[in-house]
């Protein structure tokens, strides 16, 4: 997905790879904060006293709607410069959706495979992190779509390994945990190996921010992702990353509730829908460069794959 707008992040002069280190140690300390940064898109979003009537009880009672996210995954969900504040496309977004409902936000950071079971337990009220929705997530939970990405590969400048998506075998790949990517490159090492060729070694790290660096070390000769994660890290290593092949797989985010919440699930979709009507959606995509991923109509368990 092509970076089509700049962000406030691109005109800070720090370093990426230490930019990248401090987000993912920060992250690591599971702090919590408020989301939406300094600069956030104003969408013009008001409350709308009849989708906030919907909220049920337990969740509008303290007028805050507690939320799971795993804050190394830019320009999804990352850490601000203060390394307390998590920022990005899906906060902003769905901060905006809150407000329809008349409600704050409280992010909380929590690793990406704990998520999905924390909502089921009721330390999350919502999961929202870029949850690629699948048959299998479905099942644990409603998701509520909000956004299509697809995968994409990225590797140093000049792709000096002389990787390619199809021809991996051999080679050290970099990927988050529990993502679909990790699937997709465990099937793609046993083709490798179904063929006589040397399996894929497979490195997955707790943070999509230690995925790139050990891609910009040159420790891992690729790494793939979610296109707009690709995308944002390729923006922001200065000339030290590249895209590599196209966009495949395009599947839509969703956000993550209990299977008892059905009410609120509702709301939210409702919400969503209107700031899709009225225009503050788009807003917010574009700010953060990732319009191309923009759906028209939100779903709940929408039959993926």
């Amino acid at each position: 997905m092509p970076r089509v707008r700049r962000t406030p992040l691109t005109r800070r002069g720090a370093a990426i790879l230490a930019l990248l280190t401090t987000t993912a140690l920060a992250a690591g300390c599971g702090g919590s904060s408020s989301g939406g940064g300094t600069d956030q898109v104003d969408t013009g979003s008001t409350v709308d006293a009849a989708l906030a009537a919907k909220v049920p009880a337990a969740v509008k009672s303290d007028g805050v709607i507690t939320i799971g996210t795993d804050s190394t995954y830019a320009p999804s969900e990352f850490l601000a410069e203060d390394g307390k504040t998590v920022q990005g496309f899906d906060v902003d977004l769905f901060d905006a959706v809150a407000a329809k409902l008349g409600l704050k936000t409280k992010w909380v950071t929590a690793s990406f495979d704990s998520i999905i079971q924390s909502v089921g337990s009721g330390k999350f009220e919502v999961g929202v992190s870029s949850f690629t929705i699948n048959p299998d997530r479905e099942k644990q939970a409603l998701m509520v779509s909000y956004f299509s990405a697809g995968t994409q590969w990225a590797t140093q400048k000049g792709n000096p390994k002389a990787v390619q998506p199809d021809a991996a075998c051999g080679h050290r790949i970099a990927v988050q945990k529990a993502t679909v990517q990790v699937d997709d490159l465990t099937k793609r090492s046993k083709d490798c190996e179904h063929n006589g060729k040397p399996g894929i070694t497979i490195d997955q790290y707790a943070a999509q921010s230690d995925a790139t660096n050990a891609v910009i070390s040159k420790k891992d000769d690729a790494m793939l992702a979610d296109s707009p994660v690709c995308a944002y890290a390729v923006d922001k290593t200065n000339g030290q990353l590249e895209l590599l092949g196209d966009i495949y797989d395009s599947a839509p985010y969703g956000y993550v509730f209990d299977k008892s919440q059905t009410a609120f699930a509702d709301a939210v979709k409702e919400a969503l829908q209107a700031l899709i009507d009225d225009g503050g959606y788009q807003k917010v995509l574009d700010k953060w460069g990732v319009g191309q991923g923009a759906i028209t109509t939100v779903e709940t368990n929408p039959s993926v794959g």
